[in-house]
């Protein structure tokens, strides 16, 4: 279960004190269904601003956005944020459940999903822990796993990982692509570190300095499930140096 999404003439512009910011110049994009694509680009460039707007938290000031459902219909959408926002009043299994409680699913159903994600993001035996428990890769692990509880056909993931320590990283990027090629989930993923972006993305969009338009995409074509020895590799390292070129020139 999987969206493509299409984006024409898209731009917003924020009012202000001072006069009006334009946080994105036309930005016309298109991403298939079950693709896994990356935004990245120096900061304040917009590349929140556009994934808020794909999950429908903030509205285009021009242009158009439209989220066009596999065969199934369903278009549901999963967030993950850099602070994983789990309520502390929960368990680690009732977080996750929590947007199936939402729904309105039966207690011993949503109870029965959750123990499985957390089984999925290798939480399994945390289950019944308080999140102050975890650390700060288990509780994006618990996020991730609420994400993914819904069966999302669109996950948006804005830095998700930018606050874990560089192994607890590498780690995490390894169980998300694990999960999106079990899913066949469409995500899009904003992050700062190129690495990331070349390690995970089928495309990766590199976004210009405010106002943020589509500079450049990047075709990244390596066989999956990828290992971190892939860094190494000379293909690896051109095309991120490449992007790190592209920024220098851009900033």
């Amino acid at each position: 279960m999987s969206v493509s999404v299409s984006c024409r003439a898209l731009g917003k512009v924020y009012a202000s004190r001072t006069g009006d910011v334009e946080a994105l110049s036309p930005v016309d994009l298109e991403i298939a269904a079950g693709e896994f694509v990356v935004l990245i680009g120096p900061s304040g460039c917009g590349k929140t601003t556009l994934l808020r707007i794909l999950g429908g938290l903030q509205q285009a000031s021009s242009g158009t956005m439209k989220l066009v459902p596999s065969a199934d219909g369903r278009q549901s959408v999963g967030f993950v944020y850099q602070a994983a926002n789990l309520l502390p009043w929960l368990s680690v299994e009732d977080n996750v459940a929590l947007p199936l409680r939402l729904r309105g699913l039966r207690k011993a159903d949503r109870l029965a999903r959750a123990r499985s994600l957390c089984g999925q993001v290798g939480l399994a035996g945390f289950e019944a822990r308080w999140p102050r428990e975890l650390s700060g890769g288990m509780q994006q692990r618990a996020a991730i796993a609420r994400a993914m509880a819904d069966d999302p056909a669109l996950l948006l993931m804005d830095e998700p990982f930018g606050a874990l320590d560089a192994l607890t990283r590498t780690r995490m990027n390894q169980e998300l692509e694990r999960l999106w090629l079990a899913t066949g989930a469409t995500v899009v993923l904003v992050t700062h570190s190129i690495t990331e972006a070349v390690m995970l993305a089928d495309r990766i969009v590199l976004m210009s300095p405010r106002p943020g338009r589509v500079q450049a995409i990047v075709d990244v074509s390596f066989e999956r499930p990828r290992r971190p020895a892939l860094e190494g590799s000379a293909s690896f390292q051109a095309i991120a140096g490449d992007l790190r070129r592209m920024l220098g020139e851009e900033t």
